[in-house]
């Protein structure tokens, strides 16, 4: 399914969500038209989803002008290959989520792919141009901005300011899950927390906020997202009591807690992918909070 953003303009009016099925982990995907094509600010995870992106970057009957990456996710870059169709498109991240992609695709591939089977594609296209932290590229008459983050929800996350001067606007990628479970395994929400702490003020002037996952919408997401992770943490330091690994039966307590504190969330399976991670983070740093 895919949604268009219309009560706002004029930038805003042309920005176009693409939300992946629950296969495609409901991540987002988004093209904004501009006055010579289209940019997309990342892609999908599986093959159906990307095809589908494709199609509908077809229908606008205009050319895409570049693929930026906000962090290296495969269920945001995963489906690069199926929406740029061989075209000699710019494909930017900073550097730092470029190496992430690079040093982690096959890591990433080996664990996943064995839920995805063949939606999983064979082929992963990587970033070809490198954007530096707060460099603006212009397309169309829209400026295009990336701010790095460094470890967060990935390895390394960064997220792009997008502004045509009428209108500035936000592309956060996972920095906020608004309405869904987070993907806590890289085991960074020490850092993950910083830096919506850091991000709030810097995006206390743009209009909207478009998340990774979930509708768009102001810094109540980034509220939302403390509190989850807070919460999340809370949760398996109790479970753990100091230990690096939570067993089978913490786990499921885990996930059950965590879906009493947020029923609405799909990806439940998430919740007990992160728990060692979290548990060992926790262990490393001896909060007692």
């Amino acid at each position: 399914m895919s949604s268009t953003v219309q009560e706002y303009s004029p930038l805003m009016a042309r920005i176009h969500t693409y939300v992946s099925s629950e296969l495609g982990i409901l991540a987002n995907a988004y093209l904004i038209e501009t006055s010579d094509g289209v940019v997309a600010i990342d892609a999908t995870l599986t093959v159906s989803d990307a095809e589908k992106l494709r199609a509908q970057l077809d229908s606008f009957n205009r050319p895409l002008l570049a693929v930026l990456i906000t962090h290296g996710h495969p269920d945001h870059y995963n489906g690069v290959t199926q929406l740029i169709a061989g075209a000699p498109v710019p494909i930017i991240a900073t550097a730092g989520v470029d190496r992430v992609i690079r040093e982690w695709d096959a890591k990433k591939e080996e664990r996943w792919k064995p839920m995805f089977g063949d939606q999983w594609p064979t082929q992963r296209t990587f970033p070809n141009r490198i954007a530096q932290d707060g460099e603006s590229i212009v397309f169309g008459g829209v400026w295009f901005t990336p701010h790095d983050l460094g470890p967060g929800e990935s390895h390394h996350d960064s997220y792009w300011i997008v502004e045509d001067g009428h209108d500035r606007v936000a592309f956060i990628g996972d920095l906020a899950f608004n309405g869904e479970h987070s993907y806590v395994s890289d085991g960074h929400t020490t850092r993950w927390l910083e830096n919506l702490e850091k991000t709030r003020g810097f995006l206390a002037n743009v209009a909207r906020i478009y998340p990774g996952h979930g509708l768009a919408g102001g810094l109540e997401l980034l509220d939302r997202q403390q509190q989850y992770l807070e919460r999340y943490r809370l949760e398996v330091r109790n479970l753990a009591n100091r230990h690096s690994t939570l067993t089978d039966e913490e786990k499921t307590r885990l996930t059950e807690r965590m879906t009493e504190y947020l029923p609405s969330g799909r990806i439940n399976f998430l919740i007990s992918a992160g728990a060692d991670a979290v548990a060992t983070e926790l262990a490393e740093v001896g909060e007692e909070k």
